[in-house]
Protein backbone atom coordinates (compact mmCIF):
# COMPACT_ATOMS: atom_id res chain seq x y z
CA UNK A 1 0.00 0.00 0.00
CA UNK A 2 1.35 3.63 -0.87
CA UNK A 3 1.85 5.39 2.35
CA UNK A 4 1.01 9.11 0.77
CA UNK A 5 2.41 10.96 4.19
CA UNK A 6 6.08 9.47 4.23
CA UNK A 7 5.60 10.69 0.20
CA UNK A 8 4.91 14.16 0.72
CA UNK A 9 7.62 13.96 3.53
CA UNK A 10 9.80 12.94 1.16
CA UNK A 11 9.05 15.11 -1.25
CA UNK A 12 9.03 17.97 0.98
CA UNK A 13 12.96 16.93 1.79
CA UNK A 14 13.50 16.75 -1.79
CA UNK A 15 12.33 19.97 -2.60
CA UNK A 16 13.94 22.32 -0.27
CA UNK A 17 17.48 20.11 -1.07
CA UNK A 18 17.21 22.86 -4.07
CA UNK A 19 15.63 25.78 -2.75
CA UNK A 20 16.61 28.52 -5.69
CA UNK A 21 15.75 25.55 -8.37
CA UNK A 22 12.37 25.34 -6.39
CA UNK A 23 11.85 28.75 -5.54
CA UNK A 24 12.35 30.49 -9.82
CA UNK A 25 9.99 26.98 -10.67
CA UNK A 26 7.28 28.02 -8.57
CA UNK A 27 8.00 31.72 -9.80
CA UNK A 28 6.28 30.63 -13.44
CA UNK A 29 3.23 29.54 -11.33
CA UNK A 30 3.11 32.82 -9.04
CA UNK A 31 2.85 34.84 -12.05
CA UNK A 32 0.31 33.11 -14.18
CA UNK A 33 -2.25 32.59 -10.81
CA UNK A 34 -1.16 36.60 -10.21
CA UNK A 35 -1.88 36.94 -13.97
CA UNK A 36 -5.31 35.02 -14.15
CA UNK A 37 -6.44 36.86 -11.40
CA UNK A 38 -6.07 40.26 -12.23
CA UNK A 39 -7.22 39.97 -15.66
CA UNK A 40 -10.33 38.51 -14.79
CA UNK A 41 -10.59 41.25 -11.85
CA UNK A 42 -10.02 44.05 -14.87
CA UNK A 43 -12.64 42.45 -16.98
CA UNK A 44 -15.06 41.82 -14.26
CA UNK A 45 -14.68 45.35 -12.96
CA UNK A 46 -15.42 46.54 -16.40
CA UNK A 47 -18.53 44.27 -17.36
CA UNK A 48 -19.71 45.51 -13.50
CA UNK A 49 -19.36 49.53 -14.73
CA UNK A 50 -21.16 48.51 -18.02
CA UNK A 51 -24.10 46.90 -16.00
CA UNK A 52 -24.50 49.58 -13.82
CA UNK A 53 -24.91 51.97 -17.17
CA UNK A 54 -27.06 49.67 -18.23
CA UNK A 55 -29.36 49.66 -14.99
CA UNK A 56 -29.26 53.93 -15.27
CA UNK A 57 -30.80 53.74 -18.40
CA UNK A 58 -34.13 51.78 -17.11
CA UNK A 59 -35.47 48.50 -18.40
CA UNK A 60 -37.63 47.35 -20.98
CA UNK A 61 -37.22 50.52 -22.43
CA UNK A 62 -38.59 51.17 -26.57
CA UNK A 63 -37.76 54.68 -27.93
CA UNK A 64 -40.02 55.97 -30.95
CA UNK A 65 -38.31 58.49 -33.11
CA UNK A 66 -39.81 60.74 -35.88
CA UNK A 67 -39.02 60.05 -39.50
CA UNK A 68 -36.72 61.98 -42.05
CA UNK A 69 -37.30 64.53 -44.12
CA UNK A 70 -36.13 64.38 -48.05
CA UNK A 71 -35.49 67.22 -50.23
CA UNK A 72 -34.59 66.65 -53.75
CA UNK A 73 -33.99 63.19 -53.34
CA UNK A 74 -31.45 63.63 -50.24
CA UNK A 75 -33.01 62.25 -47.27
CA UNK A 76 -31.72 64.20 -43.89
CA UNK A 77 -31.64 61.82 -41.70
CA UNK A 78 -33.94 60.06 -38.89
CA UNK A 79 -35.83 62.83 -37.03
CA UNK A 80 -35.70 65.72 -39.34
CA UNK A 81 -39.59 65.59 -39.93
CA UNK A 82 -41.79 65.81 -36.78
CA UNK A 83 -44.26 63.28 -36.96
CA UNK A 84 -45.05 62.51 -33.27
CA UNK A 85 -47.70 63.72 -31.01
CA UNK A 86 -48.96 63.62 -27.40
CA UNK A 87 -51.90 62.18 -28.95
CA UNK A 88 -49.81 59.64 -30.39
CA UNK A 89 -48.23 58.93 -26.49
CA UNK A 90 -51.70 59.05 -25.00
CA UNK A 91 -53.17 56.48 -27.47
CA UNK A 92 -49.82 54.22 -26.99
CA UNK A 93 -50.53 54.24 -23.29
CA UNK A 94 -54.11 53.38 -23.99
CA UNK A 95 -54.61 51.15 -26.43
CA UNK A 96 -51.01 49.06 -25.95
CA UNK A 97 -51.75 46.27 -23.44
CA UNK A 98 -47.88 45.24 -23.47
CA UNK A 99 -46.92 48.81 -22.65
CA UNK A 100 -46.58 50.01 -19.15
CA UNK A 101 -45.82 53.65 -18.83
CA UNK A 102 -45.07 56.31 -21.71
CA UNK A 103 -43.07 59.53 -21.85
CA UNK A 104 -43.12 61.98 -24.10
CA UNK A 105 -40.28 64.06 -25.03
CA UNK A 106 -39.56 67.80 -26.63
CA UNK A 107 -35.99 69.00 -25.39
CA UNK A 108 -33.19 71.00 -26.50
CA UNK A 109 -29.52 72.21 -25.31
CA UNK A 110 -29.72 75.55 -23.97
CA UNK A 111 -28.43 78.43 -20.82
CA UNK A 112 -29.76 78.29 -17.77
CA UNK A 113 -29.53 81.17 -14.85
CA UNK A 114 -29.46 80.95 -11.35
CA UNK A 115 -28.10 84.60 -9.75
CA UNK A 116 -24.88 85.23 -11.24
CA UNK A 117 -23.96 81.25 -12.03
CA UNK A 118 -24.95 80.12 -15.28
CA UNK A 119 -24.71 76.77 -16.89
CA UNK A 120 -25.79 75.09 -20.22
CA UNK A 121 -27.18 72.13 -20.06
CA UNK A 122 -29.90 69.48 -21.82
CA UNK A 123 -33.77 70.66 -21.00
CA UNK A 124 -35.96 67.50 -20.85
CA UNK A 125 -39.96 68.57 -21.51
CA UNK A 126 -41.54 65.18 -20.46
CA UNK A 127 -44.20 64.13 -18.20
CA UNK A 128 -44.24 62.45 -14.82
CA UNK A 129 -44.08 59.08 -16.19
CA UNK A 130 -40.45 59.78 -17.21
CA UNK A 131 -39.37 59.10 -13.79
CA UNK A 132 -40.86 54.73 -14.20
CA UNK A 133 -39.79 55.05 -17.63
CA UNK A 134 -36.20 55.93 -16.64
CA UNK A 135 -36.18 54.11 -13.19
CA UNK A 136 -35.17 57.28 -11.42
CA UNK A 137 -35.81 58.78 -8.16
CA UNK A 138 -35.72 61.89 -6.22
CA UNK A 139 -33.17 62.85 -4.10
CA UNK A 140 -35.09 65.66 -2.71
CA UNK A 141 -38.47 67.68 -3.32
CA UNK A 142 -41.30 66.28 -5.29
CA UNK A 143 -42.00 65.53 -8.95
CA UNK A 144 -44.20 67.34 -11.20
CA UNK A 145 -47.81 66.28 -11.54
CA UNK A 146 -50.31 65.47 -14.20
CA UNK A 147 -51.73 68.81 -13.17
CA UNK A 148 -48.79 70.40 -13.51
CA UNK A 149 -48.32 69.12 -17.19
CA UNK A 150 -52.19 70.13 -17.73
CA UNK A 151 -51.05 74.04 -16.81
CA UNK A 152 -47.95 73.94 -17.86
CA UNK A 153 -47.04 75.00 -14.98
CA UNK A 154 -43.22 76.55 -14.76
CA UNK A 155 -41.28 74.02 -12.66
CA UNK A 156 -38.34 71.78 -12.68
CA UNK A 157 -36.30 69.04 -11.83
CA UNK A 158 -32.19 69.77 -12.08
CA UNK A 159 -30.02 66.87 -12.51
CA UNK A 160 -27.40 66.31 -9.81
CA UNK A 161 -24.53 68.25 -12.10
CA UNK A 162 -26.41 71.13 -12.75
CA UNK A 163 -27.29 71.38 -8.81
CA UNK A 164 -23.87 71.03 -8.77
CA UNK A 165 -23.10 73.99 -10.89
CA UNK A 166 -25.74 76.46 -10.57
CA UNK A 167 -26.14 76.03 -6.46
CA UNK A 168 -22.76 74.49 -4.93
CA UNK A 169 -23.68 73.67 -1.57
CA UNK A 170 -27.15 76.08 -1.26
CA UNK A 171 -30.66 74.03 -0.83
CA UNK A 172 -31.72 74.06 -4.46
CA UNK A 173 -35.46 73.51 -3.64
CA UNK A 174 -37.70 76.51 -3.72
CA UNK A 175 -35.25 78.62 -5.86
CA UNK A 176 -35.76 80.15 -9.04
CA UNK A 177 -33.95 79.23 -12.56
CA UNK A 178 -34.14 81.34 -15.46
CA UNK A 179 -34.70 78.82 -18.43
CA UNK A 180 -34.50 81.15 -21.88
CA UNK A 181 -34.93 83.87 -19.30
CA UNK A 182 -38.15 82.36 -18.26
CA UNK A 183 -38.44 81.83 -14.85
CA UNK A 184 -38.63 78.08 -13.22
CA UNK A 185 -39.12 76.96 -9.31
CA UNK A 186 -37.45 73.80 -8.73
CA UNK A 187 -39.86 71.58 -7.16
CA UNK A 188 -37.14 68.20 -6.79
CA UNK A 189 -33.50 66.73 -7.15
CA UNK A 190 -32.74 63.83 -9.51
CA UNK A 191 -30.81 61.12 -7.78
CA UNK A 192 -27.51 60.44 -9.36
CA UNK A 193 -27.40 58.66 -12.33
CA UNK A 194 -24.06 58.63 -13.74
CA UNK A 195 -22.60 58.13 -17.42
CA UNK A 196 -24.89 56.40 -20.10
CA UNK A 197 -23.62 53.75 -22.00
CA UNK A 198 -22.21 56.07 -24.57
CA UNK A 199 -20.45 58.27 -21.85
CA UNK A 200 -22.93 61.06 -21.97
CA UNK A 201 -23.27 62.47 -18.40
CA UNK A 202 -27.09 61.72 -17.31
CA UNK A 203 -27.03 64.34 -14.19
CA UNK A 204 -26.45 66.95 -16.89
CA UNK A 205 -30.29 67.46 -17.48
CA UNK A 206 -33.46 69.32 -16.39
CA UNK A 207 -36.68 67.92 -16.15
CA UNK A 208 -39.86 70.26 -17.17
CA UNK A 209 -43.68 70.00 -18.12
CA UNK A 210 -43.86 68.83 -21.63
CA UNK A 211 -46.24 71.34 -22.25
CA UNK A 212 -44.09 74.29 -20.35
CA UNK A 213 -41.72 72.94 -22.92
CA UNK A 214 -43.86 72.84 -25.89
CA UNK A 215 -45.29 76.69 -24.96
CA UNK A 216 -42.55 78.92 -23.06
CA UNK A 217 -39.66 77.13 -24.62
CA UNK A 218 -38.78 75.79 -27.73
CA UNK A 219 -41.99 75.94 -29.94
CA UNK A 220 -43.77 73.18 -31.88
CA UNK A 221 -44.07 72.93 -35.55
CA UNK A 222 -47.87 71.72 -34.57
CA UNK A 223 -49.93 71.53 -31.65
CA UNK A 224 -48.62 68.90 -29.56
CA UNK A 225 -45.85 67.71 -31.24
CA UNK A 226 -42.91 65.99 -29.13
CA UNK A 227 -39.60 65.28 -30.53
CA UNK A 228 -39.14 61.47 -28.75
CA UNK A 229 -42.11 58.98 -26.98
CA UNK A 230 -39.87 56.57 -24.57
CA UNK A 231 -42.08 53.42 -23.54
CA UNK A 232 -40.95 51.05 -20.93
CA UNK A 233 -42.89 47.02 -21.20
CA UNK A 234 -44.70 45.58 -18.61
CA UNK A 235 -41.52 42.99 -18.45
CA UNK A 236 -38.94 41.91 -20.87
CA UNK A 237 -41.35 39.25 -22.79
CA UNK A 238 -43.52 42.13 -23.33
CA UNK A 239 -40.70 44.15 -25.75
CA UNK A 240 -41.39 42.32 -29.09
CA UNK A 241 -45.14 42.54 -28.36
CA UNK A 242 -45.75 46.10 -27.64
CA UNK A 243 -43.16 47.13 -30.32
CA UNK A 244 -45.44 44.90 -32.09
CA UNK A 245 -48.32 47.24 -31.13
CA UNK A 246 -46.85 50.31 -31.25
CA UNK A 247 -45.95 49.61 -34.97
CA UNK A 248 -49.42 48.82 -35.52
CA UNK A 249 -51.18 51.50 -33.89
CA UNK A 250 -48.97 54.44 -34.97
CA UNK A 251 -48.91 53.34 -38.48
CA UNK A 252 -52.93 53.52 -38.07
CA UNK A 253 -52.59 56.76 -36.45
CA UNK A 254 -50.46 58.18 -39.07
CA UNK A 255 -52.70 57.12 -42.39
CA UNK A 256 -49.93 55.54 -43.56
CA UNK A 257 -51.00 52.81 -46.24
CA UNK A 258 -49.73 49.18 -46.75
CA UNK A 259 -46.98 50.08 -49.11
CA UNK A 260 -46.05 52.99 -47.80
CA UNK A 261 -43.00 53.65 -45.25
CA UNK A 262 -43.62 54.44 -41.58
CA UNK A 263 -42.58 58.28 -40.84
CA UNK A 264 -41.40 56.93 -37.23
CA UNK A 265 -39.08 54.03 -36.02
CA UNK A 266 -39.26 52.20 -32.91
CA UNK A 267 -35.85 51.13 -31.37
CA UNK A 268 -35.47 48.47 -28.55
CA UNK A 269 -33.20 50.03 -26.57
CA UNK A 270 -32.85 46.77 -24.14
CA UNK A 271 -31.60 44.44 -26.51
CA UNK A 272 -28.70 46.99 -27.66
CA UNK A 273 -28.33 47.57 -24.33
CA UNK A 274 -27.76 43.87 -23.35
CA UNK A 275 -25.53 43.59 -26.48
CA UNK A 276 -23.11 45.74 -24.58
CA UNK A 277 -23.53 44.05 -21.62
CA UNK A 278 -22.60 40.49 -23.56
CA UNK A 279 -19.34 42.41 -25.27
CA UNK A 280 -18.21 43.15 -21.72
CA UNK A 281 -18.68 39.25 -20.57
CA UNK A 282 -16.56 38.31 -23.36
CA UNK A 283 -13.89 40.41 -22.99
CA UNK A 284 -13.77 38.89 -19.12
CA UNK A 285 -13.35 35.53 -20.84
CA UNK A 286 -10.70 36.53 -23.19
CA UNK A 287 -8.35 38.42 -20.89
CA UNK A 288 -8.93 34.98 -18.66
CA UNK A 289 -7.68 33.16 -21.01
CA UNK A 290 -4.87 35.24 -22.54
CA UNK A 291 -3.85 35.29 -18.73
CA UNK A 292 -3.87 31.44 -18.45
CA UNK A 293 -1.28 30.88 -21.45
CA UNK A 294 0.84 32.18 -18.11
CA UNK A 295 -0.16 28.90 -16.44
CA UNK A 296 0.91 26.59 -18.86
CA UNK A 297 4.33 28.36 -19.50
CA UNK A 298 4.91 27.95 -15.67
CA UNK A 299 3.89 24.46 -16.34
CA UNK A 300 5.99 23.77 -19.00
CA UNK A 301 9.14 25.08 -16.93
CA UNK A 302 7.85 22.50 -13.75
CA UNK A 303 8.20 20.01 -16.53
CA UNK A 304 11.32 20.93 -17.61
CA UNK A 305 12.92 21.03 -13.85
CA UNK A 306 11.43 17.72 -12.92
CA UNK A 307 12.77 16.23 -15.97
CA UNK A 308 15.96 17.72 -15.05
CA UNK A 309 15.76 16.56 -11.33
CA UNK A 310 14.83 12.83 -12.70
CA UNK A 311 18.21 12.73 -14.09
CA UNK A 312 19.94 14.46 -11.03
CA UNK A 313 18.36 11.71 -8.70
CA UNK A 314 18.83 8.45 -10.61
CA UNK A 315 20.95 6.72 -8.49
CA UNK A 316 18.33 7.77 -5.55
CA UNK A 317 15.57 6.52 -7.67
CA UNK A 318 17.70 2.78 -8.30
CA UNK A 319 18.38 2.99 -4.15
CA UNK A 320 14.42 3.15 -3.87
CA UNK A 321 13.74 0.50 -5.91
CA UNK A 322 16.38 -1.56 -4.72
CA UNK A 323 14.72 -1.54 -1.21
CA UNK A 324 11.02 -2.33 -2.21
CA UNK A 325 9.73 0.84 -3.81
CA UNK A 326 7.32 0.10 -6.32
CA UNK A 327 6.78 1.74 -9.89
CA UNK A 328 3.92 3.86 -8.52
CA UNK A 329 5.98 4.97 -5.41
CA UNK A 330 8.08 6.65 -7.73
CA UNK A 331 5.57 8.09 -9.63
CA UNK A 332 3.78 9.46 -6.89
CA UNK A 333 6.85 10.79 -5.25
CA UNK A 334 7.24 12.95 -8.41
CA UNK A 335 3.82 14.07 -8.86
CA UNK A 336 3.31 15.23 -5.83
CA UNK A 337 6.81 17.33 -6.03
CA UNK A 338 5.41 18.53 -8.63
CA UNK A 339 1.61 19.13 -7.32
CA UNK A 340 3.55 21.23 -4.34
CA UNK A 341 5.48 23.44 -6.61
CA UNK A 342 2.05 24.40 -8.36
CA UNK A 343 -0.24 24.71 -5.03
CA UNK A 344 2.37 26.74 -3.35
CA UNK A 345 3.27 28.99 -6.12
CA UNK A 346 -0.61 28.74 -6.52
CA UNK A 347 -0.84 30.57 -3.47
CA UNK A 348 1.68 32.45 -3.42
CA UNK A 349 -0.06 34.12 -6.81
CA UNK A 350 -3.29 34.78 -5.50
CA UNK A 351 -1.51 36.97 -3.21
CA UNK A 352 0.14 38.93 -5.98
CA UNK A 353 -3.36 39.45 -7.89
CA UNK A 354 -4.71 40.53 -5.07
CA UNK A 355 -2.42 43.31 -4.64
CA UNK A 356 -1.87 43.62 -8.70
CA UNK A 357 -5.53 44.26 -8.92
CA UNK A 358 -5.64 47.12 -6.30
CA UNK A 359 -2.95 48.89 -7.43
CA UNK A 360 -3.67 48.74 -10.54
CA UNK A 361 -7.03 50.02 -9.40
CA UNK A 362 -5.48 52.68 -7.44
CA UNK A 363 -2.81 54.19 -10.24
CA UNK A 364 -5.15 53.71 -13.50
CA UNK A 365 -8.60 54.81 -11.52
CA UNK A 366 -9.80 51.06 -13.41
CA UNK A 367 -12.46 49.46 -11.52
CA UNK A 368 -11.17 45.72 -10.47
CA UNK A 369 -13.76 43.26 -8.55
CA UNK A 370 -11.51 40.40 -7.26
CA UNK A 371 -14.13 37.39 -7.15
CA UNK A 372 -13.97 33.85 -5.28
CA UNK A 373 -14.56 32.19 -7.84
CA UNK A 374 -11.38 33.98 -10.15
CA UNK A 375 -9.75 33.08 -6.96
CA UNK A 376 -10.71 29.42 -6.67
CA UNK A 377 -10.53 28.97 -10.73
CA UNK A 378 -7.01 30.27 -10.54
CA UNK A 379 -5.20 28.00 -7.76
CA UNK A 380 -7.46 24.96 -9.13
CA UNK A 381 -6.07 24.95 -12.28
CA UNK A 382 -2.65 25.50 -10.84
CA UNK A 383 -2.89 22.58 -9.10
CA UNK A 384 -3.86 20.82 -12.28
CA UNK A 385 -1.29 22.06 -14.70
CA UNK A 386 0.98 20.70 -11.83
CA UNK A 387 -0.22 17.25 -11.96
CA UNK A 388 -0.63 17.36 -15.75
CA UNK A 389 3.20 18.91 -16.08
CA UNK A 390 4.06 16.43 -13.54
CA UNK A 391 3.04 12.80 -14.82
CA UNK A 392 5.57 12.73 -17.52
CA UNK A 393 8.42 12.97 -15.76
CA UNK A 394 6.89 10.88 -13.05
CA UNK A 395 6.03 8.13 -15.38
CA UNK A 396 9.85 8.16 -16.96
CA UNK A 397 11.12 7.94 -13.45
CA UNK A 398 9.12 5.17 -12.89
CA UNK A 399 10.40 3.33 -15.34
CA UNK A 400 13.97 3.24 -14.42
CA UNK A 401 15.48 -0.02 -14.18
CA UNK A 402 17.21 -0.31 -10.68
CA UNK A 403 19.98 -2.21 -11.76
CA UNK A 404 21.11 1.01 -14.38
CA UNK A 405 19.75 3.24 -11.68
CA UNK A 406 22.52 2.09 -9.20
CA UNK A 407 25.13 1.97 -11.97
CA UNK A 408 24.20 6.00 -13.22
CA UNK A 409 27.23 8.57 -11.90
Amino acid sequence: MINIPSTIKISFRSLRVNKMRSGLTMLGIVIGVGAVITMIAVGTGASQRIEEQISSMGSNLLMILPGATTAGGVRMGMGTQPTLSMGDAEAIQKECASVSYVAPNLGGVTQVIYGSQNWSTGITGTTPDMLYVRDWTLSQGRPFAEEDVRNASKVCMPGQTVVDNLFGNENPIGQIIRIKNVPFTVIGVLDKKGQSPTGQDQDDTIFIPVTAAQKKIFGTAFPGMVRIIMVKAKSMEDLYTAEKEITELLRQRHRIGDRQDNDFTVRNLTQAMQASEQSGKIMTLLLGAIASVSLLVGGIGIMNIMLVSVTERTREIGIRMAVGARTWDIRLQFIIESLILSLIGGAFGIIAGIAGSKMLSMLAGWPTIVSPLSISLAFGFSGVVGIFFGFYPAYKASLLDPIDALRYE
